[in-house]
């Protein structure tokens, strides 16, 4: 069985939300680690493991990151990590794959599916072996107990339930 370890240099963790309905705000979780382990690097017999920490999320806007890390959101104070596990990884063709596992947030434990594209293999200058995976899926983030909000007068609400992820992540077989 092979690790696969998150080369944190070649790798980011968005996500997109709406808000106030009509445009969306991108962020990023800047710490966080994935380990890859299987015997094959395109998923096909791997377990993946998430831990995210919710403490590192970053918007370019600092009143707005305060927010999202305070008891209104994340609180991060009180869960430091968000965490995923997969429980079955599902071929769809040479490249796709199906990510099931249990995504946790806020103490909340939900069922959570992503879609992974294998983007290949390759060694680098130094003669590490390389993966590449872009992972992207949505959730509801009510779901997870996070549930502020504020109306509008126009109709509508601040931010809406649905948050996309994207990653673009970056793997070295551990030597």
């Amino acid at each position: 069985m092979a690790t696969w370890n998150l080369d944190k240099a070649h790798s980011e963790l968005e996500f997109k939300v709406k808000h106030m309905m009509i445009s969306s705000v991108k962020g990023q979780f800047q710490d966080f680690e994935v380990t890859v382990n299987g015997s094959s690097p395109d998923l096909s017999q791997a377990q993946v493991n998430v831990e995210i920490k919710t403490n590192s999320i970053t918007t370019k806007n600092e009143p707005r990151d305060q927010h999202l890390k305070s008891e209104e959101f994340f609180n991060a104070s009180s869960y430091p990590d968000i965490t995923f596990k997969s429980t079955e990884i599902k071929k769809v063709d040479e490249d796709e794959f199906t990510l099931l596992g249990d995504l946790t947030i806020k103490g909340v434990t939900k069922p959570t599916v992503f879609t992974a594209e294998f983007g290949g293999l390759a060694k680098d200058p130094w003669g590490n072996k390389k993966a590449g995976y872009t992972i992207s899926g949505k959730i509801n983030r009510q779901d997870f107990g996070l549930t502020w909000n504020a109306a509008l007068e126009t109709g509508g609400v601040m931010v809406s339930e649905e948050v996309k992820f994207h990653a673009d992540v970056q793997f070295v077989l551990a030597q």
